[in-house]
């Protein structure tokens, strides 16, 4: 059998966990598998940004100020997420692989996630945040080529004694 790349491996992850979630939604509904108690328990979006090289200081900034402003949307009239951080590449390791920007988003629970993420998992306009559509849809033309990566993960709340 020969050897997969990193980037197959990649490949054969992301889909493997989309076709998860996508049988876990048909699986439950888009109202359970979007609703604030579903799987309850912090959850952090780690996104990440390469920017084309012609995209500007001012447009890196507005950038910024629309993603940090998603932390103000609302379902149901309440906020679902808990907190948006953001920050610059800044390590000396040369690992970065010319990734530029960071944001970790805080959920509460899956559900917040799911609702939060929308396409391509959740594909009704009911269950998912307008406000982060447009966003992907305004900085998707501002980045490079697999200029995005995003990571989720579960808190592990259990001690590693």
């Amino acid at each position: 059998m020969p050897a997969l790349s990193a980037t197959s491996l990649e490949e054969v992850s992301v889909i493997n966990q989309q076709d998860k979630l996508k049988k876990e939604l048909d699986s439950v509904g888009a109202a359970r598998f979007t609703h604030s108690d579903y799987k309850k328990g912090q959850l952090r979006h780690i996104v990440l940004f390469r920017y084309k090289p012609s995209v500007n200081a001012e447009q890196r900034l507005e950038v910024t100020n629309r993603f940090m402003a998603l932390q103000k949307s609302l379902r149901n009239n309440k906020p679902y997420i808990s907190s948006i951080e953001e920050g610059l590449q800044s390590s000396g390791e040369n690992a970065d692989q010319g990734l530029e920007q960071a944001f970790q988003v805080t959920f509460n629970s899956e559900g917040d996630r799911n609702y939060y993420v929308g396409e391509p998992i959740v594909t009704d306009a009911r269950y998912y945040d307008l406000a982060h559509q447009k966003f992907k849809a305004f900085v998707g033309p501002l980045l490079a080529l697999q200029g995005v990566l995003v990571f989720d993960y579960t808190v592990n709340t259990k001690s590693h004694k």
